[in-house]
Parts: structure tokens; sequence; C-alpha cells
């Protein structure tokens, strides 16, 4: 379904979460899309290195659903937080080129700011049509999509973002850093270019004695454990916490839940395009978008159930974003530091 940039998207009926696992463990395995690899010239063989910010679970799921089609293919993994990884491949870059093959990142402004520097290759993925149009370029394809929810000590949720400013919630609000998780920054770009809200929500925040943790987890544990009331964090993650007993709670302030998406990338530099692309355009089928969604991540194609719950979500405007990236890290620092 296509999105509106910047326009609260409605909530769609929730999906029974037993019913939906069931159905989503047993598509894993199903479907005839399986690969992205061209039958001409025989199957792809090789090494490929992979470069994500994504987690060890959905990492594993993606290498165990491609090793079954591409027996051939050896994918090796450097796999970091999304700013860490962001100084691995400057460092690279700096002493001779970038080594990994494939980009698998969790947001689109880390991803844009490798295609403006040309390191991305240009290609068309065999499945890029199965990808909405607000969630890929000429360079890069998103491959799962998340929420940034309100996760809140329970009975004690947040009506509205801007509720988060308010009193009651006085030095007990946690948001995770721009600079390191690529979460953080997406919803930073919603906010600080929403005319609802824009840098003055931060200025509010921060009178209202906010505190910057590192990353989405740390909001989560820090709720959790009582030292904040309330926090913005990504929806799989706080179902996780939520799953294992957690005592948080999950909710969507208005105007919605900030919506991201995932997105792949081959790098220029690769030494083995044919793999590369064929691990890369994988990404996209059903099988590997199956995999991802019996872990609880939304997959990116409409064709493919999903665990998580419909909400109702905003969409930031990425095309104005990435265009005001350093203006809008300079004014964040301006107000938190960092």
């Amino acid at each position: 379904m296509r999105r509106d940039r910047g326009n609260p998207r409605p909530p769609r009926p929730v999906r029974l979460l037993g019913a939906c696992l069931l159905l989503a463990l047993a598509l894993v395995g199903c479907g005839a899309d399986t690969t992205s690899e061209p039958a001409a010239g025989g199957a792809p063989s090789g090494t490929v290195t992979l470069y994500t910010s994504y987690n060890q679970p959905e990492v594993d799921a993606l290498l165990a659903a491609y090793e079954k089609v591409q027996p051939e293919v050896t994918v090796e993994v450097f796999r970091a937080p999304t700013g860490q990884l962001s100084a691995r491949i400057a460092a690279e870059e700096r002493s001779g080129g970038v080594r990994g093959d494939v980009l698998l990142l969790s947001d689109p402004l880390s991803m844009q700011q490798y295609a403006a520097q040309g390191m991305l290759r240009r290609w068309s993925p065999p499945q890029e049509s199965a990808v909405p149009a607000d969630a890929r370029s000429d360079t890069f394809w998103g491959v799962t999509t998340s929420n940034v929810v309100a996760v809140h000590r329970p009975g004690n949720a947040p009506q509205s973002w801007q509720d988060l400013a308010a009193p009651r919630y006085r030095d007990a609000v946690a948001l995770s850093d721009p600079n390191f998780a690529g979460s953080a920054f997406g919803t930073l770009g919603y906010f600080a270019l929403s005319d609802d809200f824009g840098f003055d929500f931060y200025r509010a925040l921060e009178a209202n004695g906010a505190v910057q943790v590192q990353a989405p987890g740390d909001v989560i544990t820090g709720v959790a454990e009582g030292r904040f009331e309330v926090g913005m964090a990504l929806d799989f993650l706080a179902r996780a916490a939520v799953e294992a007993g957690s005592p948080v709670e999950i909710s969507v302030p208005e105007p919605g839940a900030v919506h991201l998406y995932a997105p792949m990338a081959v790098f220029k530099a690769t030494d083995d395009v044919r793999a590369a692309e064929s691990f890369a355009g994988f990404l996209l089928t059903r099988r590997a978008q199956r995999a991802l969604a019996a872990l609880d991540r939304h997959p990116v194609r409409d064709d493919v159930p999903a665990l998580a719950p419909e909400v109702s979500e905003v969409v930031p405007d990425w095309s104005t974003i990435f265009d005001r990236q350093d203006e809008l890290r300079s004014s964040y620092r301006d107000i938190f530091g960092g």
C-alpha cells in the first residue's frame, strides 16, 4: 500500500499474533521466487561480505534461507550498530576502499549518505517492483519496515508525542542518540521537519529533562528498570521485551508511529558483482521476507503476511531529510550536545 509522506496513515485491523506466527513459519520454506539469480550462466559462487546493523537472529535467518537456494555462495558478516558500522566504512575508505560487498542497514538516511558519495552500485533487482515506490531508489531498496513507538511504564501512556514534554514526564523521558542509532535519526527528521513539532519539540524535551541514551534497546531497558517513565523505541524490540516479560507497555501517540524502512544495497567496489547482486536481490524474495516475518520483522512486501499489528503511522519526507542531514545533526547537537 502506498503511504503518503508526512501524513498520518490510518490503522488497519490488528492481526492475531499466534495465527500469523504459525502461518509465517509455515511459509518460510514455500514459494516459487526463491532466488534473484537468473538461470543463464549457472548458479553464482564465491564469497560475499555483508555489512549490516540488523540483529543477529535476523542475519542468521537470512543466511540459512539463502544457503538453501545458493549453496555455492559463502556469506561472511560484519555486524555492528549503525554508528560503529559507519566508522568502519569510513576507515576503510581512507585506507584503500571498502571491503564489504552488500550493505544492509536499519534506516534509509544512513544508506543515502553512501549513495550521495557514489559508493553504491546502480542496478535493478529482479524483485524491485515488489518494493513500494517510497522505499526504493536506483541504488538501495527497503527490505523491512519498522515503527518508532512509545514504550512506557504500565498505565502511563502518552496520548500524543507532545505529551513527552509535559510536567508529568519531567526528568523521565529517554531518547536514543541519532548519531548512534539510525532509527533515532529518522525520527529526528520527521519531528524536526514537521510543522506541528519542529526543533521546538526537542527544545521542550530538553527543558523538561529528557535524557539521551545510546540505543533504542537502552530506552526499553531504562523504562523497564524504572529509571524513565517513557521513551521512543523501535516496535519490534519493544514487542520482544514485552514477550520476554519486561514490565513495559507499548502505545502509539498521536499523530502516529514514525514509519521507517531498512534498506539494502551493493557496494560499487564489490569484487564479485554476480554473487553480491544474487544475495542482495534474494533479500527481496518471498522466501527471505517470510524468514524475517517469522521473527516479527515487518516485510517490505505487501504480499507477505506480517506478525506485527497494524497501527496509525506517519512517514518522514525522506527526500527533504536526505538534503538536510547536516543541518539536522547540527541543530540537534545545539540542543542535546554530542
